[in-house]
């Protein structure tokens, strides 16, 4: 792969060089196979290193297969100073462009990750940052430096790319047969344990292994903890799983997938009535060879054009192998790998993946027969009663605001999002696919050794996805920054101390209005989350003053700003929250066969 260097950093890179040899010198990082020199960055104090390879290319006769080591490079030094070339995206269906889930041209030879530590790192405990984007979208764009010079850049991060959409999840029995399930996945599995043999040559510990994610990020991290039933790894300890998006998961040969592999052969022209197809074997040997361009473009067409507003075609399924289980199944008996688990939803994350235009009665029944088709009339019934469809009388403009969560109007109506039953689909979709698979989650870890802590985040207007600004905060401006403050400090403190457990001083900023629950030797109360004490973590501001943003006519969300804002943390009960959401989840685990989950 071929890099122009930026003209600015290969000027810094050469003065650093010559004015500071030895801080040079430690730039440059033999892995075995290759030799990579990374940049200074004096602003934040970090060593980074961008486009590090950490498998071989998956093109050609390795699509569709588990990832390889890299060939020996025997170019010489190569500069690890610009962004890797991201994966082909294949976009979510249904949503408009200006959410950002786009299908785009991309490079298959997208497996590499980006390093930043301290110079003077020595066996610092480290975090693997695993994008989101539905495994079909981004890549590794965030820049973690903000939020580790807030730890005093005592850990390191390591953010990875990975194969997406038809190239990381095409499932069928000949991919089974031929190639490899879960492709995306395996590759995350890869760079955890590239993590293993190199990270301490950038001075990182290979035994204090964090792995985190937000999104579907945060779901790869919980089919990580489940792989191989839950088999223990000694790849990572702790978890962090911000909004862990679980969606809908099939066996590989169910309906769904084999659909859309289907639909997916027959727009890269290797279907059955191709003449394209009499050239190949079979059509395993018809993809494996056809043009990159042929192949993004198609994983881009069957995402954006099959399924449900909001949905991805190609995701995660039950292999029998690495995923064996259902998640709501597996989490249950409590099989999982790893000691320490700190999970959370956002306040509003059915925003926005989930249809924003179902306002009336007649578009719910219709939205609830498309997402749900294997429902019973039985199962709706019961639906339609847990959240409380036709009972109240909130129309779709009525008053918007956040709800408290623990007393008053509830989350099943009413937010800063929407009223009505446009709110109560908002809700129903974010604690199926993510908030009920978090309070799984911190079940399967509250038992035996494991810990687990769990949170809201609850900052106006936690949308999905609004919370990665509080922690990659280079040049952020929302939320507050307080606020970004304490949640970077307990992010970084369970990567470094194993508990999300931070001082008063630094969940207050010292101001005397903000309101923190208090414990002992001046740091916050926050009891680890168990069965029998269902603890969940409030995370919120107040003061300021808020305005109106308009993303879409049928979109838009309140923000607060200004001066006056301080943090307001408040521990509370995640069964009883927000009229029983304990409760809800419960039921969705009995409906999971149908989901299914």
């Amino acid at each position: 792969m071929k890099r122009n260097i930026p003209l600015a950093i290969a000027i810094a890179w050469l003065t650093e060089a010559l004015v500071n040899p030895t801080s040079a010198s430690g730039l440059t990082v033999n892995l075995g196979y290759a030799t990579y020199q990374g940049y200074y960055n004096d602003t934040y104090d970090l060593n980074i290193w961008k486009s590090v390879r950490y498998a071989a290319p998956p093109v050609g006769r390795l699509r569709w297969q588990a990832p390889q080591d890299p060939s020996l490079d025997g170019s010489g030094i190569i500069p690890a100073v610009e962004q890797p070339p991201q994966c082909p995206q294949s976009g979510a269906y249904g949503v408009p462009e200006i959410y950002g889930f786009n299908s785009a041209l991309g490079e298959e030879d997208c497996l590499f990750l980006n390093v930043y530590a301290a110079p003077n790192a020595s066996s610092f405990p480290v975090l693997v940052w695993i994008h989101g984007g539905g495994y079909s979208v981004f890549g590794a764009t965030y820049d973690p430096s903000v939020w580790m010079n807030t730890n005093n850049n005592e850990f390191i991060t390591v953010e990875i790319q990975y194969r997406l959409g038809a190239f990381g999840y095409l499932a069928s029995t000949e991919i089974k047969e031929k190639g490899q399930l879960n492709a995306g996945l395996l590759d995350q599995r890869f760079a955890l344990q590239w993590v293993q043999k190199h990270i301490s040559k950038f001075g990182g510990d290979p035994t204090r292994v964090t792995i985190g994610g937000e999104s579907s990020g945060a779901g790869s991290v919980m089919y990580h903890a489940m792989a191989y039933a839950g088999k223990e790894s000694d790849l990572f300890d702790n978890i962090i799983a911000a909004s862990p998006y679980t969606p809908a998961i099939y066996r590989y040969n169910d309906p769904v997938p084999a659909t859309h592999y289907d639909k997916f052969v027959e727009l890269a022209g290797c279907g059955q009535d191709s003449s394209l197809l009499t050239q190949y074997s079979d059509v395993f040997d018809c993809l494996v060879s056809t043009d990159t361009e042929v192949l993004q473009n198609a994983s881009g067409t069957v995402s954006t054009t099959q399924g449900y507003f909001g949905s991805f075609a190609f995701l995660p399924v039950i292999d029998d192998d690495y995923i064996q289980e259902r998640p709501s199944q597996q989490l249950l008996g409590g099989k999982v790998s790893g000691k320490r688990l700190l999970v959370g939803n956002n306040a509003n994350d059915g925003v926005p993946l989930t249809n924003p235009e179902v306002v009336t009665r007649a578009q719910y029944d219709n939205f609830i027969s498309n997402t749900f088709p294997l429902f019973t009339s039985s199962d709706i019934a019961t639906l339609n009663t847990m959240y409380q469809v036709g009972v109240s009388k909130l129309g779709d403009n009525d008053t918007r605001y956040d709800t408290v969560g623990n007393l008053g109007p509830t989350a099943l109506t009413q937010s800063g999002m929407a009223t009505g039953i446009q709110q109560t689909v908002f809700n129903m979709a974010a604690e199926a696919v993510i908030d009920c698979p978090a309070q799984w989650l911190a079940e399967a870890f509250s038992t035996g050794y494991k810990q687990a802590w769990k949170y809201q985040y609850s900052v106006t207007p936690s949308y999905h996805g609004a919370d990665l600004s509080a922690y990659f905060s280079v040049d952020a401006t929302l939320p507050n920054a307080d606020f970004r403050h304490a949640m970077q400090k307990i992010w970084g403190n369970f990567i470094t101390n194993n508990t999300p457990v931070i001082s008063m001083a630094d969940a207050t900023s010292n101001y005397s209005n903000a309101s923190v629950p208090a414990g002992s030797d001046g740091n916050i109360r926050w009891p680890p989350f168990t069965l029998s004490q269902p603890w969940q973590m409030d995370l919120n501001t107040t003061g300021g003053s808020t305005a109106l943003i308009t993303v879409t006519p049928e979109l838009s969300y309140y923000v607060r700003s200004g001066p006056g804002i301080v943090n307001n943390f408040r521990l509370t009960n995640a069964i009883t929250w927000e009229g029983g959401r304990g409760v809800r989840c419960a039921f969705w685990r009995t409906l999971s066969p149908r989901v299914p989950q």
